[in-house]
């Protein structure tokens, strides 16, 4: 096999040339590849999957477009109730280590190559937004953005986006500064057009605010665009037990009430892609035949949410005794 530092399953190996501190509790990854191999090309709004020690893989935006310097850069937020993926990569990973990634996926991709666009960054939401302005503002396209944030300090690239060449189409609003510069939403979202597209990533709570205000101002479910990086607790207090009837075997499998689909499906040997374990990344999105699931993820829109086609094990259940999947 050639050395272009790609492994047998695809996933590329990359060295970290640089760390650096972005803001507070958040740090900067530069990964090269190894062995001097080109690394693929990206749109605005994707990002890879990082295989971290333990067997551990999270979801990382790429917010910086893609120059004839061949890296890819990430900001980690070093969450203080992390699962394992950012606590491991900001206290144990540095310069000069390998890591394993997957090519770059785009589920968050711009729309409308004449659209105007309104971009909502929320805390570390802002690496996919900030690669959004990048290629706008590349493409010469109509945007603004608005970056908000609880406490400057804690906010990466506010400095960086005063130097911008689109620095006079952004707007930073901190929550504990002066009053006159906070978000009005439904002022920053404006009237819906059919040539109009928001886009929005940061906590939920956040995006949730923003989205509801676009939906009272009548915006089309069409045009609002949404990458979570975290879901909220889920209540499980009526969980029930369900089947997983597969279509490829006939096999049926029995998820108890306090175990996931997904790992009912692992433990009965099924090689299901798992990741972030809390339905916003749809790594083990699954196909459904027939039954209605109950939907419990964020990745998907309330229209995909209604055609009850597929699902997201990792998080949500059956409304129905079973359910009959593609696998």
């Amino acid at each position: 096999m050639e050395d272009i530092g790609i492994v047998m399953d695809s996933f590329l190996q990359v060295k970290v040339t640089a760390k650096t501190l972005l803001a507070e509790g958040i740090a900067g990854y530069e990964l090269t590849p190894v062995a001097g191999a080109s690394l693929p090309a990206f749109e605005a709004g994707s990002h890879i999957d990082v295989h971290l020690p333990g067997g551990l893989v999270r979801q990382y935006s790429l917010y910086e477009l893609p120059t004839e310097h061949s890296c890819y850069r990430i900001a980690v937020l070093r969450e203080p109730e992390s699962r394992g993926g950012s606590a491991t990569l900001v206290d144990t990973i540095g310069e000069g280590d390998v890591l394993e990634i997957s090519p770059p996926r785009n589920h968050f991709a711009l729309h409308g190559a004449k659209a105007s666009s309104v971009l909502f960054a929320g805390g570390i939401g802002i690496t996919p937004i900030l690669c959004m302005a990048q290629q706008l503002a590349r493409d010469g396209r109509a945007f603004e953005m608005h970056y908000c944030g609880r406490t400057l300090s804690r906010m990466a690239f506010v400095e960086r986006l005063q130097t911008e060449s689109f620095r006079d189409q952004v707007q930073v609003h901190i929550d504990d500064a002066a009053p006159e510069q906070q978000l009005d939403a439904r002022s920053a979202i404006g009237a819906p057009s059919p040539d109009k597209h928001l886009y929005v990533c940061g906590p939920a709570g956040f995006m949730n605010h923003i989205l509801q205000a676009a939906a009272e101002l009548g915006w089309n479910e069409e045009h609002l665009h949404r990458e979570y990086f975290a879901a909220g607790p889920i209540d499980h207090t009526g969980d029930s037990p369900f089947e997983i009837e597969i279509k490829s075997s006939g096999k049926v499998i029995r998820v108890a009430a306090d175990q996931s689909a997904a790992h009912a499906l692992l433990d009965a040997g099924f090689d299901l892609p798992l990741s972030c374990e809390q339905g916003v990344c749809g790594t083990c999105m699954t196909k459904v035949l027939s039954g209605t699931p109950d939907h419990r993820d964020l990745y998907l829109t309330s229209e995909e949410h209604e055609r009850n086609d597929c699902f997201m094990p990792c998080c949500s259940r059956a409304k129905t005794t079973r359910l009959l999947v593609d696998l």
